[in-house]
């Protein structure tokens, strides 16, 4: 699954990775937003590193885009530790896992982004390694050759990453000992995280142009940075030599990104339920089609902040367009709905 959009929270291309990567911050100091669940993740490493311990697996689930991989890197610096890093889709066989977990030392992190995307023998197979640090194989072509082998395995620490904690199994789930989600970012933190990468970039910007990019920002870091990259680029060719709210305004209106960071998809979206469906109820499976897109597209990149925001909301018979969602696009709210 791809998605393209400006103000999507995904990632899908190398050189938004490797620009995130200029950005990441080393350590909780750093690290910028998700305040509650710094707090807590800071007395779990020091407990685990009284203790000599590695620490618990730790699952980190929210939507795109709010630097659960960066948390990741923060973690195992904070621990003084080593992190591998793989993705679920990457691991397609029990030998692609056993070749991950022998390369770790004691203490060191795995780290599987979109693990609720691991196959399920793969899954079944991490059960043993995180509870015991053993797994064993088959190896062997044929009923002749074919033999069981133990690994004893160092004690380590498990990551997964997920957008979508419900998809895993409440076995595998379990067995996580930290469990946390990880929540939009409020204007204040993105406004920070916009000022820290504009000086990493030593491009200056004003006060309130960080600030109307972070309102633009949909309460994502991705999408902040994304945009502020968007944003110098316009700024340079129109010779600012300091970006401000009008520069932020000028190049956010052109790529299509509105005031409260919807884009032209959203706008889509919510227009079609209410001039198709008289702003529903409507099936997901009946809107993707009216829009172009896929279900789980539309479920995982758009849904979560119009939600969020209160535009749209879920019902049993479907999704609805809310008042506050008729208002933002200058409809009149329908007053039987």
């Amino acid at each position: 699954m791809t998605d393209d959009r400006i103000v999507s929270g995904a990632s899908d291309d190398e050189n938004d990775e490797s620009f995130e990567m200029s950005l990441r911050p080393q350590n909780f100091d750093q690290y910028i937003g998700q305040d509650d669940l710094k707090k807590k993740l800071k007395i779990y490493i020091q407990a685990a590193q009284q203790r000599e311990e590695s620490l618990d697996h730790v699952l980190l689930y929210g939507p795109p885009g709010l630097g659960k991989t960066t948390l990741a890197n923060v973690i195992a610096n904070e621990m003084g530790v080593d992190m591998k890093t793989t993705t679920g889709p990457a691991i397609e066989k029990k030998g692609d896992l056993v070749a991950l977990l022998n390369e770790l030392q004691p203490g060191d992190i795995l780290f599987i982004d979109e693990i609720h995307r691991l196959p399920k023998e793969v899954e079944e197979m991490l059960y043993s390694a995180m509870e015991d640090y053993y797994v064993d194989i088959i190896i062997g072509n044929d009923d002749a050759t074919k033999h069981p082998v133990h690994f004893d395995l160092p004690p380590f620490t498990l990551i997964g990453a997920t957008t979508r904690a419900g998809l895993l199994d409440s076995p595998f789930r379990d067995r996580f000992g930290i469990v946390e989600r990880m929540n939009y970012y409020n204007d204040r933190d993105l406004e920070k995280i916009v000022k820290r990468s504009a000086k990493i970039f030593h491009s200056k910007i004003k006060e309130e142009g960080a600030h109307e990019i972070a309102l633009r920002s949909r309460g994502t870091p991705r999408v902040a940075n994304r945009l502020l990259k968007r944003v110098r680029d316009f700024a340079q060719v129109a010779n600012h030599d300091e970006i401000d709210v009008k520069s932020v305004d000028t190049a956010l209106n052109a790529l299509g990104v509105d005031k409260n960071g919807l884009d032209r998809t959203d706008i889509k979206l919510l227009s079609t339920m209410i001039d198709f469906y008289d702003g529903g109820p409507v099936g997901l499976n009946t809107l993707a089609a009216n829009i172009g897109e896929e279900s789980e597209t539309i479920s995982e990149m758009y849904e979560p902040y119009l939600l969020q925001i209160g535009y749209l909301k879920r019902t049993a018979r479907g999704r609805m367009v809310t008042r506050a969602g008729y208002e933002h696009l200058g409809r009149k709210y329908p007053e039987t709905n």
